[in-house]
This record gives C-alpha cells, structure tokens and sequence, in this order.
C-alpha cells in the first residue's frame, strides 16, 4: 500500500520527481535518459516505457537551464539510432516465425498490428512510428522480420531519431522557460503523453469498428 502511494505522489508531482533526480545525480541524469529511450526502442518487452513525454520532459528541463540542450539532443539521438538498429537485428535474426504462435514476451496482436502499419506505410513507417507508442517499439523488429535492407532501414532509422527527437525536445525547451511551463509542469507532461498515445487509441477504435462491420 505504501509503495502504491508514493507510485501516486510520484505521477502526481512529475515535476519535483524529474528536477530532484537532475539536482542528485547531475550528468548521470544523461545516463538514465540514454537507457531508458534505448530500451523503449530497441527492446520489443519493454513499450510500457515513456518516450514522448521523457523527450519533452528532458527538453524542458534545458529550457530551465537544469540541463544542457545540446547534450540532451545528442544522447536522446544516440539512443534512438541505437535503439532501432539492435531492434531490427533481433526481428531479422528471429525472422518470420515469430509471427506464427503467442510468445510469453511477445504479445502477438502488437507485432501484428506494427506489421499492418509497416506494409501500408513502407519505410516510411520507420520514421512515422517514432511518433506511435508501442507501434514505435515494435516497427523496428518487424522491419527486420520482414528483411527490409539494413541500408534502407538504416536512412529511416536515422531521419527518424532527428526528427523525433529535435521536434519534442526543442518543444519542451523552448516552452520550459515559459512562467506558465514552470508552474503547470505536470500538466504539460500528462498532456504530451495523451497526445502521444491518441493516435494509438484512434487505431484501436477503428479496427474495433471494421470488426463490428464484417460481423
């Protein structure tokens, strides 16, 4: 119960959480920002992770001056080329089969429908899924099932982490030094990761709704 409560103090004062991590451990805080964007990129058991919301959120505590912007967009970078690149190796080394039955660690309807996102989109897919939580930690693998060439895969992988990171983290720095940022922190924060999962939850709807048709 105890540790229920302080999961619930901690989501509800974001923004302490975030500036007392900065203002302990100092350049670690690069550290914890590296690990946690390459986890959520590059490994297919871990999509609960925040991406969106962490960008914004390292982005604004530059704009604060907590943190060197410079230095956030380059770990953050470093972190989603990464990321995706050892995401696609394992889809391209596990290969079709993983497609065929349920895996402990691997939820099938998620694989199924990162694979519908890439074959509508091609390799676009790459760089729009940087955008999509879960479809964003799962386009990679399903890229390399697919036997998509690491050359191409590479370029969108690239393009994609610039533009991912660059828009969400200059967004959080430039607002982050604005009064109202400051003093409604949290609320911004809750806000991007709302943003972020909507086009998530429109897909569901609306496979939901083509199901209810063919029935």
């Amino acid at each position: 119960m105890d540790f229920f409560f302080q999961a619930l103090d901690m989501l509800l004062h974001i923004d302490v959480y975030l500036r007392d991590v900065v203002e302990a451990y100092g350049h670690l805080v690069y550290l914890l920002l590296f690990v946690v964007v390459f986890c959520e990129t590059g490994l297919v058991v871990t999509p609960f992770l925040p991406g969106d919301s962490l960008l914004f959120a390292g982005g604004a505590l530059a704009g604060a001056g907590m943190l060197n912007y410079p230095g956030v967009c380059a770990v953050l970078i470093c972190a989603a080329i990464l990321g995706d690149g050892v995401n696609y190796s394992i889809g391209a080394y596990i290969g079709p089969p993983v497609f065929e039955k349920d895996s402990r660690l691997l939820k099938r309807k998620h694989l199924l429908r990162a694979r519908e996102f890439y074959e509508r989109h091609g390799g676009k897919a790459i760089i729009l899924a940087r955008f999509i939580p879960v479809i964003r930690t799962f386009a990679p693998f399903v890229a390399g099932v697919a036997g998509m060439r690491r050359a191409r895969f590479t370029f969108f992988n690239v393009s994609g982490a610039l533009v991912w990171v660059f828009s969400l983290v200059t967004a959080g720095n430039f607002l982050g030094g604005l009064p109202f940022v400051k003093n409604n922190f949290s609320l911004i924060v809750y806000g991007i990761i709302l943003v972020s999962v909507l086009p998530l939850l429109v897909e569901t709807c609306r496979q939901m709704l083509d199901r209810r048709k063919t029935r």
